[in-house]
């Protein structure tokens, strides 16, 4: 079982119209959360109501910091193949690994992710999860197992903007659109984890409030807390 599937599960499909995920027409009346530079919604009571539990930070780390990253992993996943034949799962296009250990500056990068993202003291997940989406790649609609994950997931976006959907899973009508712009962190939170899908666009569906954002080959090194 590879990585990524013993953190996934509950595999959703989209399901477009019917005033439910953001179709074309249901985005014509979407509202902003408190920065809709990154964060747009179904409503403005859904996005003040998850405020606390989804969040994303642009520029949260520095080319240089991005490029110590893209050092540090380049070697072992250049001796990887992209997976795009495995349909019925979560992601297409992909190739990940985990690391326990890392470079001082990209250890002082992930501490600082930890230490914005979880509660002070939590028990931590310990490898870091690395997950590299070809251009072509891109994630399904899937909650994540609450066998292997805690309450909280904390992602850098590495090489890529991209556009991250979550979709109330008992009704569709209610979702977020977040931008993740390369450099910056995203952090889903208890309900935002467990009770609505979340998917990475693939390059010719990723639109944020309706403008074109391309895709590109991205990397996420995820940080996820342990189950209470």
């Amino acid at each position: 079982m590879s990585l990524l599937s013993r953190a996934l599960t509950r595999i959703r499909p989209r399901i477009f119209g019917r005033g439910g995920c953001p179709d074309s027409a249901a985005r014509r009346g979407q509202h902003a959360a408190a920065d809709e530079t990154v964060v747009v919604g179904s409503s403005g009571e859904l996005v003040r109501r998850l405020a606390s539990q989804v969040e994303v930070r642009p520029g949260f780390i520095t080319q240089e910091e991005e490029e110590a990253f893209l050092r540090e992993l380049h070697p072992g996943l250049r001796k990887k193949r992209y997976e795009f034949d495995h349909w019925d799962n979560a992601i297409h296009g992909f190739r990940e690994t985990e690391r326990l250990t890392w470079s001082p500056p990209c250890q002082e990068v992930l501490n600082r992710v930890r230490s914005v993202a979880f509660p002070q003291g939590g028990p931590l997940l310990g490898p870091v999860h690395v997950l590299d989406l070809d251009k072509a790649g891109y994630i399904k609609p899937h909650v994540d197992s609450i066998k292997f994950c805690g309450s909280t997931i904390a992602g850098l976006s590495l090489l890529s903007d991209s556009v991250m959907r979550l979709v109330k899973e008992d009704a569709a009508q209610e979702w977020l659109d977040l931008l993740l712009q390369r450099r910056s962190l995203y952090i889903l939170r208890d309900e935002a984890r467990y009770r609505f899908t979340h998917e990475v666009l693939r390059d010719e569906e990723s639109l944020f409030k309706g403008e074109k954002v391309p895709r590109q080959r991205r990397i996420a090194v995820i940080c996820r807390n342990l189950p209470s």
